[in-house]
C-alpha cells in the first residue's frame, strides 16, 4: 500500500490537480491523508481517505499524519510526503519500487535554493519502517547553507537522522531545462512536480540574493541614519511585494496550463 500524505492550507485550488495527477500515475493500491487547514467544504473532505482540521506547523501536521498512518500500515508500506502543490508526472508507483530496492528514502533536493542539501517535504518517499527507524522528524530546525547563511525550515532533522543512521538516500534533482523561475515551477528527477509557493508569499531565498542595497553612510549626522534606515526597509518592502506579484502573474499562468494540459512539465524539460 501506499500512504500519500499532504497538507493544504487555507485554500482548496490545489486538490483537484493534485488528486488527478495522483490517479492518472498510481496504478498500486494508495490512500490519501490530509490536513485540511480552514477548508469548510465538506464534499472535499470526502475525496480524501483521511481528511481534518489539525493546528500546528507544516512539519508537526506531516509527523502526525505519519503517526497516524504507521499505527495501522504494513512496515513495508510506502510513505509519500507530497507537498500540496506537488504531484506525480510519470507513473510513480513501478518507480519508487525500483528506487527503494536499492535506497531507503528518496526526497527532492532543491540545491537550486541556495545550494540547499536538505530532503524537501514536497516530495520525499519511505518505507514506514524506515521513517520509523530513523526517528523522521519534519519538525522546523536551524541549519547553514554552503554559503555560510543561517536559517530555520524543515527537511535538517531528516537530514541529520539519515546521517546518523548512516541510511543512504537518493536526492530528487531539478530536471528543469528552461526555467521560468530560478525556484518555482520545479520538475524533480523527472518524475515529480512542484509548483512552489502555492500557499505562501512567492518570495523565495534566490529572489533575496540581490536584495535593494541598504545605505550605512551618514552614521554620525545625529536622526539622519534612523530616516535612512526606514527609507531602506521601505525600498525592500517594494522590491518583495514586486517580486511577490510578478510570481504570481506566473504562477496563475502556470496552473491554467496545468488545468488544460496534463503534458504542461514538457515546456519545463
Amino acid at each position: 500500500m501506499i500512504y500519500v500524505l499532504t497538507v493544504h492550507w487555507r485554500s482548496s485550488e490545489w486538490i483537484e490537480p493534485q488528486l488527478d495527477y495522483l490517479r492518472r500515475h498510481i496504478a498500486s493500491p494508495y490512500q490519501v491523508f490530509a490536513v485540511l487547514n480552514d477548508i469548510d467544504d465538506r464534499d472535499l473532505w470526502k475525496r480524501f481517505d483521511h481528511a481534518e482540521d489539525r493546528a500546528g506547523p507544516h512539519g508537526k501536521k506531516l509527523n502526525f499524519l505519519a503517526e497516524l498512518v504507521s499505527d495501522g500500515a504494513e512496515p513495508d508500506d510506502v510513505i509519500v510526503f507530497l507537498d500540496s502543490d506537488a504531484f506525480p508526472i510519470r507513473p510513480l508507483d513501478a518507480w519508487l519500487e525500483r528506487t527503494l530496492a536499492s535506497h531507503q528514502l528518496v526526497a527532492v533536493q532543491r540545491k537550486e535554493n541556495l545550494g540547499d542539501l536538505r530532503p524537501h517535504p514536497s516530495f520525499c518517499a519511505t518505507t514506514v519502517e524506515t521513517w520509523n527507524r530513523i526517528g523522521g522528524d519534519w519538525s522546523r530546525a536551524a541549519w547553514t547553507t554552503p554559503g555560510g547563511d543561517l536559517f530555520e525550515d524543515a527537511g535538517a532533522l531528516v537530514l541529520e537522522a539519515l546521517e546518523t543512521a548512516g541510511v543512504p538516500w537518493y536526492p530528487l534533482t531539478r530536471s528543469n531545462t528552461h526555467d521560468l523561475h530560478p525556484l518555482w515551477f520545479g520538475v524533480y528527477g523527472g518524475i515529480v512536480y512542484h509548483h512552489g509557493a502555492g500557499f505562501r508569499w512567492a518570495v523565495g531565498r534566490v529572489d533575496l540574493v540581490n536584495p535593494p542595497r541598504l545605505t550605512t553612510r551618514a552614521r554620525h549626522v545625529p536622526g539622519l541614519g534612523r530616516l535612512l534606515r526606514r527609507r531602506n526597509r521601505a525600498r525592500a518592502q517594494r522590491f518583495h511585494a514586486r517580486t511577490a506579484a510578478v510570481a504570481q502573474r506566473l504562477s496563475d499562468e502556470v496552473y491554467g496550463r496545468i488545468e488544460r494540459d496534463p503534458e504542461f512539465y514538457r515546456e519545463l524539460i
